[in-house]
Parts: C-alpha cells; structure tokens; sequence
C-alpha cells in the first residue's frame, strides 16, 4: 500500500507541475497518456519505480500492444535475462530492451506499418526512453527545448528494425538525416525518412509484381529493385566499342539489364551476371564523343563473359549523382554475392544476406527522396559497400558469417513466442514487407527469429564494426595531414623529395667517398672490417643490428621527445615560373624522358642482338663470361661470391687498381659500343571495322 500510495503521490504531482514540461516546453501525447495513467489505478499498480517516467509510458505501451500487464513482462525478463543484464547499474535500459525489442517484433508483422504514425511514434519515443531509462536519469534536454534524439539511442531502437537502420551504417545515417539539425535527429525529419521508406517500399513491390523481364525472372527468382531509363529527360545511354544506344536499365537481385530502345519497343534485354564469380569489375567511367574522355557520368562492367567493356552512361546537367547511386547499388548485388560465395552461405543464411543488401537499397532510396538538396555518399549507407571500404571490413563480413553458425541454436533457444532477447532479423522484415528471397522465406519456420542486435549485450558484430570504425577514425586523421602536405608543382614536389632524401643522400655520398678512395686511410679500414664481417658469416647480424639501432633510435625519440611538437621539414621553395618558363620546363621534361626511353630500349635491343648473336664476336665473349659467372656461383660457397664483389667494388679506384679499372672499363665501353641494335620494324594498328547499322 505504500508503494502504491507513493507511486500515486508522484504522479498527481507530476500532472499538477504540467508532466513532461522538463521533455518538451509544450503539452504533448505524454501529458494526455500520463494523466491517464493518474486517472487509472491499474496504471499506478504497473508503473515500475525503477524506470523514469517517459520509460514507463513506453512500457505501458508495450504492454497495450502485446497484450500483456507491465508487471509480467517484469517477470519474463527476470526469468530470461541473465544476471549480468539485471544488475541494478543497467537493469532499467535492459527491461527497456526487452519490452521494445519484443513489440517491435509484432508490430512488424501488421501490413503497412511504416505507413502507421502511431509505431513512427512508438519507435521514436523507444529511442527517447533509451536516452533516459532510469528514474535518476538526468533530462535530456531543457525547458523550452526542442526534442531530438541522439546517436545511441537511435543506433540501438532504429537498428532493432532493419528496414530503417542496421549496425553497421546506424551512424552514417544518423549523420546524414540530421546534418539541418545540429547533429540531433528530431522527430519531423524522423517521420518524413520513414514515410520516403514506406514509398521506396511500395515503388519496389510495383515494379517487382510488373511484366518487365517476366520470361527471365520467372525462371531464375529474380526480384525487381530498381528502374531507370524511362523518361525522356533522363536517358540511359549503352556504350560497346563504338556503338551507342539509349535504353531502359534495370537492376535486379542477380544481375543488370539492359534493353536498347527502338521505334516502338524495345529489344530483347542484355543480360550482365552479378552472381557467378566472373571476375566483374564495375568502377565509375568517363565518356564522350569520338572516344574523348570529358563526361564523368558512366559506369563501366567487365568480366570474363565479354569481350569488351560495356559502359552505360547516366546523362545530367549538372553533377553525377545519378551514376554515383547506380554505381552504389550495382555495386552493392555484386559485393553481397561475392560475400555469399566466398563463405559459402547457402538456404535461409543467403536470403538473409540478400534481405541485408535489398534493405540497404531501399533506404538509400528513403533517404534521396528525403534530403533531395544535401549531395549524398550513397556507398556509405550500404552495408557490403561500405565494409569493402572500412579498415577491417574483412572482419566485419567475417563476424557475420560467423554468426551463421550460431543462429540455429539461437532459433532453438528463442523460438518461443516474444524472443525478447533478440531484435528481429532482416529476413523476417523482408518477409513481413511482402516480399520473398529465394525459398526459405515462404516457410515460417525456417525464418531467422533473432537479429544484430542482444539485450544489454554487445554482440560480436558490433564489437567488429566498433573496432573498425575507431580504426577508420585513425586514417581519417592520417589522411588529413597527407593531404595537408600536398604540394602542386612537379618543381615543388622535386624539392620536398630532395629534402626528404638528404640522409639517404649523404649516406650515398659516404659510401662513393670510400668507393673512389678519397681518404685511403678510411677506405682501407672499411674493406678491412666488412670483409672480416663477410668472412665470418657476420652479414646477418650486421643488418640485425642496423635494424635494432634505428628501433632503439626511435624509442627514444618516443620518451624523451614526448610532448614537443615535431619539427616541419623546411624546404627552400624553387622560384615562381611564369607560363612561358613553365611549358619550357615540362618540354625539357618531357625530352629528357624521351631519351631516357631511348636508352633503355636501345639496351633492350642490344641484349637481343647479343642472344641472336647478330654480332657473333661479341655475342662468342658475352656467352663465355656467362659461363665463368655460372661457374663461379655453382661451385663457390656463397660467402666467398659476397666477398669478391665487395672487394671489386670498394677497391676499384684503390691507387694499385686504379690505372685497370680504367683501362678495362674503357675496353668494357668500347666493346658495348661495337654491338649492333636488333632491328625493329613500326606497323600501324588496323582502322577499326566500321559500325555495322542495325
């Protein structure tokens, strides 16, 4: 009686100070339903002094849509959590949990509830109560205030229905619906994404149940996902070799199709595979006329199956957003069967991976009719795009297909009716949308009743996106200071580079010193200390020991320059060139390239006179040093090879050598010089076939 009475007392004053003014600064759906609750003795027996008050009137409607008293779902949860979930610490954000994961998992399964305000406002709410679940939870906001909901909370509920979030690009897409509002996503903007979700739905279902490639999909299950190409103001054009032809494209969950466009009709659609391992390759392409290059609004695909690319080009006026959503989602079909045949995923675990890849295309197209005027990073927003680009997206794909292994005991152990432990799988939500994946999805029983998501647990896939994305943190900011470091200018950058090299550079130059014996004292110690190392077989721990100093160099750096700032490289800028000094400079560049290609073909084609002995004197004493090298490395241990070399490179130019070498080398170039170049012959390419007219 005293809880009760309490209880009461706490409400009455809470209706008497206006209820919710510390949530909102006007009267809302809360004050309506906690005067309710004041008004209603069974209420005041169900309100759970643990939770805050907006967590109870989400409970309370919890409890109205399963049918089932606050009070016993307390008990389900105490009977079905483990101990470590109900500590008192967290107890009140997972019975929270709980109770939504559990009537989220009913109230998919009613026909068109993305069309439904009361669940766009139930899930919201859900994510308000998560931010503040306890009754010692402080206000998320203050009086007068409008109310958002932050990243947390919406990762956590909006992920637990996968048409409108998953795990792994939550926080992308909580990034891009809340870029007009400060980083805190508000109920408007919440409520127009779902209602752009329920028409992507209904615009994909239309397609799906229309005759377009009827013949080719009835035989091989394919389902419809996107159409471009039918209005006159955005064409699609195919190009293959020198052939252009506008057409209607479409994408399905096997492959792309395209139909070139007639008078009247259209043709018989091209098939492109997006399943078999074809070794596709599709990357953004650039067009133009007469084979230019100057449009970036293509999309290339090659595979093993075609002779030649084929790139379909997505003409706009301004930008290239149009073929960067379709490169996104090709993408996506293609990434998601590599997924699937790389592990092997096969029955109900490959239509939840398809389930996966389909959804993700599905809110990409929610979020375009949303945010229409923000430019969008559409591979972000999916899923097997976006691991394909994280720093551990490897892992990530590996966890969830790890994860396979264990969704059948999990099936076992929450098959019962609620499965509140579990958020509800991807592949139950395509099949509660009306549509179907390969075969598994028409049986009820084969259906996955768990999801991404635990109840007061990090699952090991939001441990491997989490890691990721720390990691992905990482490079972002090494990736600011190189491109902070970036200079224009082939002279600038020369400079930045001789800069950089000077150590190396000076390490050169001390070794050409010892080399030409300008100090002999130095030079005559050198060879006698490196060749006792060669000669004891020391070489290795040499290099070991070169590589332990500059590991010790650097820890040291680490501790004793902790905290000061680093040291710019300061380079001495070359001096501004004016455009005539410029084009002098890159045509100075470019003859100097040109004769350093010269060079080096002309070495090519002597080495070939000398191996089809053109030149046989010559080609007779190049094949006797060869056999003199073979010899001395099959039958002279390896050490003393070594030794040889060392001892013929740094005591060349010694004074007692130093007359040889140079009377040999002069016999060396003139030798090299007496060798003849093999002949080459230039043909021209063949003018290619002319277009034949269909």
């Amino acid at each position: 009686m005293a809880v009760a009475s309490k209880t009461r007392n706490m409400l009455e004053g809470l209706v008497r100070e206006g209820s919710f003014k510390w949530l909102l600064g006007k009267r809302t759906s809360f004050d309506e339903e906690f005067e309710e609750m004041g008004r209603s003795p069974s209420a005041q027996r169900n309100w759970i002094p643990e939770l805050s008050p907006v967590a109870n009137i989400v409970i309370r409607r919890c409890s109205k849509i399963l049918g089932i008293p606050s009070s016993e779902l307390q008990e389900s949860f105490n009977a079905e959590a483990a101990e470590s979930i109900k500590h008192p610490s967290r107890y009140a954000r997972n019975f929270l949990e709980y109770c939504c994961f559990r009537t989220l998992a009913l109230s998919i399964q009613v026909t068109g509830h993305l069309a439904d305000k009361k669940f766009r406002r139930l899930t919201y709410d859900m994510m308000l109560a998560w931010e503040a679940p306890a009754a010692a939870s402080q206000p998320v906001l203050n009086v007068d205030e409008d109310i958002s909901v932050g990243v947390e909370g919406f990762s956590r509920i909006a992920s637990a229905v996968p048409i409108i979030a998953n795990v792994i690009i939550s926080e992308n897409l909580f990034e891009v619906l809340t870029k007009s509002t400060g980083g805190r996503l508000q109920f408007y903007v919440y409520d127009k994404y779902l209602s752009g979700l329920d028409r992507a739905i209904r615009k994909m279902k239309t397609q799906s149940e229309s005759s377009l490639l009827s013949a080719v999909r009835s035989s091989r299950g394919e389902k419809i996902l996107e159409i471009d190409g039918t209005v006159t103001t955005q064409p699609v054009l195919e190009h293959v070799g020198i052939s252009t032809w506008p057409g209607r494209l479409i994408l399905t969950d096997h492959a792309l199709h395209f139909e070139a466009l007639r008078v009247v009709s259209y043709d018989k659609a091209k098939r492109y595979d997006l399943v078999g391992d074809l070794n596709q390759v599709v990357k953004p392409e650039m067009t133009g006329p007469w084979g230019t290059r100057l449009f970036d609004k293509a999309v290339s695909y090659k595979s093993i199956s075609l002779s030649e690319p084929v790139v379909i080009e997505f003409p706009e006026l301004k930008g290239h957003s149009r073929r960067d959503y379709w490169l996104a989602i090709i993408q996506e079909i293609l990434y998601v069967h590599r997924f699937i045949n790389k592990y092997q995923i096969k029955g109900v675990e490959r239509d939840e991976a398809l389930s996966k890849a389909v959804l993700g295309i599905l809110r990409v197209q929610a979020i375009q009719d949303v945010c229409s005027s923000i430019p969008l990073q559409c591979e972000s927003l999916l899923m097997f795009n976006l691991c394909d680009q994280l720093p551990g997206g490897d892992l990530i794909l590996e966890t969830l297909a790890n994860m396979s292994t264990f969704r059948e005991l999990d099936r076992t152990n929450n098959s019962k009716a609620g499965g509140g432990m579990y958020s509800i799988s991807a592949l139950d939500m395509v099949s509660n949308l009306g549509f179907v994946f390969g075969t598994s999805s028409n049986n009820n029983k084969a259906g996955l009743v768990v999801g991404e998501i635990s109840v007061g647990e990090m699952t090991s896939l939001e441990r491997s996106v989490k890691e990721s994305k720390n990691n992905y943190e990482k490079v972002v900011v090494a990736q600011a200071t190189v491109d902070g470091v970036k200079v224009d200018g082939v002279d600038t950058n020369l400079a930045v580079m001789k800069e950089l090299l000077f150590p190396i550079r000076e390490l050169g130059n001390c070794l050409l010193s010892l080399a030409y014996w300008d100090d002999p004292v130095k030079s005559l110690v050198f060879c006698l200390v490196f060749s006792y190392i060669i000669c004891r077989g020391w070489l290795g721990y040499t290099f070991a020991l070169m590589l332990i100093f500059i590991a010790v160099f650097m820890l040291l750096t680490r501790f004793c320059g902790q905290g000061k700032p680093v040291d710019d490289v300061k380079v001495i800028a070359p001096p501004t060139l004016n455009t005539m000094e410029q084009l002098l400079a890159v045509q100075n560049a470019i003859a100097q390239s040109e004769g350093y290609i010269q060079d080096g073909n002309i070495v090519l084609l002597k080495i070939r006179a000398l191996l089809l002995c053109i030149f046989p004197q010559a080609s007779d004493k190049f094949a006797v040093a060869l056999l003199v090298t073979a010899s001395i490395l099959a039958f002279l241990p390896t050490k003393f090879i070594l030794l040889l070399i060392f001892l013929d490179t740094f005591t060349r130019y010694s004074p007692p050598r130093k007359a040889s070498t140079e009377r040999w080398m002069r016999r060396l170039r003139e030798w090299w010089f007496s060798i003849p170049a093999a002949p080459v012959t230039l043909e021209r390419e063949k003018e290619e076939k002319k277009k034949k007219w269909l």
